[in-house]
């Protein structure tokens, strides 16, 4: 864990609220000259504190009506299952976030469609194929109510 005090905190802040930030305006939000704010976010970059930056897309609006979580229950936990389950997760598009689980099931996906019929094909044609995976459970998203990939700062 990295040290993070409240201007740091205030940088990701902001970033992560508009991530196409120029230093400058960054830097006078901040109440930093350009060049030591310019610092600052390089050192939590290379620190991986900041791991990217990238567009938020409405799945809507680009054909991807429906969301998905889908838990998976393996049959056996070897090394060899579960790294073919990775493989497949990093491979398919459709998975746009995977965990780990405690509880009752192992995994738990985040799946994005264009709709039911290619969540089924998702389903029956890797998933269910894949060796090791026992159970799935699929619970579909009838309305969004809260949607955000800010991540809470504590200075």
């Amino acid at each position: 864990m990295h040290s993070i005090d409240r201007t740091d905190a205030k940088i990701l802040h902001l970033l992560q609220g508009d991530g196409r930030l120029s230093h400058v305006e960054l830097a006078a939000r901040v109440g930093l000259s350009p060049t030591p704010c310019t610092r600052r976010v390089r050192r939590l970059e290379q620190q991986g504190i900041i791991r990217g930056y990238a567009a938020l897309l409405d799945p809507k609006r680009v054909g991807q009506r429906v969301t998905a979580y889908v838990q998976i229950k393996l049959e056996r936990h070897t090394d060899d299952v579960i790294e073919r389950f990775r493989r497949t997760l990093e491979e398919r598009p459709e998975v746009v976030t995977a965990h780990a689980m405690t509880g009752e099931m192992d995994f738990l996906l985040q799946v994005i469609v264009a709709d039911l019929d290619a969540l089924g094909r998702f389903t029956l044609h890797q998933l269910l194929k894949l060796p090791g995976v026992r159970d799935v459970r699929s619970s579909l998203v009838l309305e969004t109510l809260k949607d955000s990939a800010r991540v809470p700062i504590n200075p």
